[in-house]
């Protein structure tokens, strides 16, 4: 596993990988804050995915992405983590980033509670194009928060 990036040098990306969906959320410029950002509409060609993230790392000066791991309650890979890692690789190997596979359970969940809790629509057709946003912001914000921890220990 790579070292956790300097906040002061670069933004950190998250993405909450879907199959039809890839909710995504990056760091403010001082790297303490996660911020939704947007959510893109898969294709079917993968590789037309992976160069538009990439125009999108590159724009927003990104060279690490936390990508959430979906595993099971047993922390066991399901199959959905197993293509997440896979795109995961295939993100790294195209883009030349670095990736951290990042914990996700339960995200989703939390992500419903944040927006009922803001009072926005329960009709999921609403909800699809922003759920997968917050799933992200929430995947990033743990990463910071874990890496603050850590950090914090070490000192």
């Amino acid at each position: 596993m790579a070292a956790a990036p300097d906040p002061a040098k670069e933004r950190i990306a998250a993405l909450d990988v879907g199959d039809r969906r890839i909710g995504v959320a990056i760091t403010d410029e001082l790297g303490y804050t996660a911020q939704p950002l947007f959510t893109l509409h898969r294709t079917r060609n993968r590789r037309a995915d992976i160069k538009s993230l990439g125009r999108l790392f590159r724009r927003n000066h990104c060279t690490h992405v936390v990508i959430g791991n979906p595993l099971h309650m047993s922390g066991d890979l399901s199959p959905q983590a197993e293509k997440v890692q896979a795109f995961a690789n295939e993100l790294a190997s195209m883009l030349g980033v670095t990736i951290y596979l990042w914990d996700e359970r339960l995200t989703t969940t939390a992500a419903h509670e944040i927006l009922d809790a803001a009072g926005h629509s329960t009709d999921r057709r609403d909800r699809k194009h922003i759920i997968d946003q917050v799933a992200a912001v929430l995947i990033l914000q743990s990463f910071l928060e874990g890496r603050q921890h850590s950090t914090a220990q070490s000192d």
